[in-house]
């Protein structure tokens, strides 16, 4: 085969690890393509083998995947941040839009389309991550209430299917494609071009943050902010557990309302709850946005000592958690294990594990933070390959922890995983309804108690668009099979029939 990129069988080692740094399987080669035709090539000729060979492809993004999902063990690891042509092209219409390749960084549509005076709708809470990536999830942050997750903002895609075929599929066009793929966890097809939709961008932020003590209040604040007209444009939360001088960490970023009162507040062995919230805004609007926000805040039962406020640029808001991770690189502390867990709680359920988790099961947040915010999903799609609690309000609660290498201790590893383990078996004892977000299950009957009623759907998607399971085998939701043994057809050989008996083309 002749690629407008290379496919290299060298340094292939920075493909076998990933964000979660837990999972580490080795492919034979990796795909650096310059164009789609790249992809389904390779996706084509190891589809047209069947099943005498193993080879399976994956399509890897910016790495930050979790627990290997982007991984392909003695298979073909695609490079997606190569795909970068063509560039991007944005229309602005009345529904604007830009088409983008699925290789793309979130932060770079994000400077691009405000030279537009335009951005996308729906973000993640960190930008550094390919389209493809986040579409084939969900993509979800503090606007997600209103306007859903990010892929309920995309009008069409380019896809390459498990037989190598490019197709474009839309919500009118080959739909049942189109909505496999939106959170379908790569399983059937790969991502090559987007359309994202926009909308006009806000030059500035008021990023506001207060503290409550009480879940129940909290929880009913947060609830009753999502379902405000013009209410917040951002709504998340967080806990803090036994954490040392709160407030005073707060000054470096924020302004308290209050500062003597503040200076009087102690967080130290105290299970908090913090209210964050964003309210987008235009230079025209500063004569009253302050008034609109006290309006806002006028109904809530935060502790009033605790209110601290900023304003920021559109663009440093976004990229807030970016900062974080540069503090971090400099440390060292970012290239280490995150052994992340996110769940989707039935509002129904949600007070029933703060009691049991928060202070309990979790008796400090000192290892990462926790998020804590409540989502409306009658604004959402239907039709997506992500799951969710039955119910219409469910809160995403993510622990998002860093383990120190080789800690034997309450920061270490071993003792996380355990931890979050505490938190899942309680969820299945409770029956409390939970899904995963970003899941990772080790046999095929997990999967299966995931997707419950949807299973049927999916698989029977996966064998029309992927019918030898080639795609995301690092999901491990479906196993490819083989008629030869291993013995019987070496991996190498596959991969010189894959490229028409040439292993060394580097083109």
């Amino acid at each position: 085969m002749i690629f407008d990129g290379h496919l290299s069988f060298e340094n292939t080692e920075h493909t076998a690890n990933d964000f979660g740094g837990r999972c580490h399987f080795m492919p034979s080669a990796v795909l650096y393509p310059k164009s789609v035709s790249d992809i389904s090539s390779i996706v084509k000729n190891i589809f047209q083998m069947g099943e005498s060979t193993e080879l399976t492809v994956a399509a890897r993004g910016h790495g930050h995947s979790l627990e290997g999902q982007a991984q392909a063990h003695r298979g073909v690891v695609i490079n997606m941040e190569s795909l970068r042509a063509p560039e991007m092209s944005f229309h602005t219409g009345i529904l604007p839009y830009v088409d983008v390749s699925a290789g793309e960084l979130w932060i770079n549509i994000l400077h691009e389309s405000l030279k537009h005076g335009l951005a996308p709708k729906s973000w993640t809470d960190y930008l550094h991550l390919t389209v493809g990536g986040t579409l084939s999830n969900a993509g979800i942050s503090g606007q997600a209430f209103w306007h859903g997750p990010q892929i309920d903002n995309v009008y069409q895609l380019q896809v390459v299917t498990g037989t190598g075929e490019v197709v474009i599929c839309s919500e009118e066009h080959n739909s049942d494609l189109f909505h496999a793929v939106l959170g379908g966890l790569g399983q059937f097809g790969i991502i090559t071009r987007a359309r994202i939709a926009l909308e006009p961008a806000p030059k500035k932020v008021k990023w506001i943050r207060a503290l409550y003590s009480d879940f129940t209040m909290f929880s009913k604040d947060q609830e009753s902010l999502i379902s405000t007209e013009n209410s917040f444009n951002y709504i998340e939360g967080f806990a803090i557990i036994n954490r040392t001088g709160l407030l005073n960490n707060w000054r470096s970023s924020f302004s308290s309302k209050d500062p003597i009162q503040a200076n009087q507040f102690t967080s130290e062995g105290r299970v908090l709850f913090c209210l964050e919230v964003a309210k987008y805004f235009n230079l025209e609007e500063s004569d009253h946005i302050d008034k609109d926000i006290d309006t806002l805040l006028s109904d809530l039962n935060y502790i009033q000592s605790t209110l601290f406020l900023s304003e920021v640029s559109y663009v440093d808001f976004l990229d807030r958690v970016h900062v974080s991770e540069l503090k971090l690189q400099e440390k060292g502390l970012w290239e280490v294990p995150h052994p992340w867990l996110n769940l989707l709680i039935p509002r129904s359920s949600v007070q029933q594990f703060a009691q049991e988790v928060f202070g309990n099961i979790l008796t400090d947040t000192s290892n990462g933070p926790v998020l804590i915010y409540p989502v409306n999903k009658s604004r959402w799609k239907n039709g997506t390959s992500m799951v969710t609690p039955t119910e219409n309000v469910f809160y995403l609660i993510a622990f998002l922890s860093s383990a120190v290498p080789s800690s034997t201790g309450k920061d270490g590893l071993e003792h996380i995983l355990t931890q979050h383990q505490r938190i899942l078996n309680f969820c299945g004892r409770s029956n409390l309804g939970i899904k995963q977000y970003l899941p990772h299950y080790r046999t095929q009957e997990e999967w299966k108690a995931h997707f419950g009623a949807f299973w049927e759907v999916f698989s029977k998607r996966k064998s029309i668009y992927d019918p030898l399971a080639i795609l995301a085998p690092g999901q491990r939701i479906f196993q490819k099979q083989r008629h030869l043994d291993d013995d019987d057809l070496k991996l190498n050989s596959s991969v010189d029939r894959a490229l028409d008996g040439n292993p060394s083309r580097d083109i």
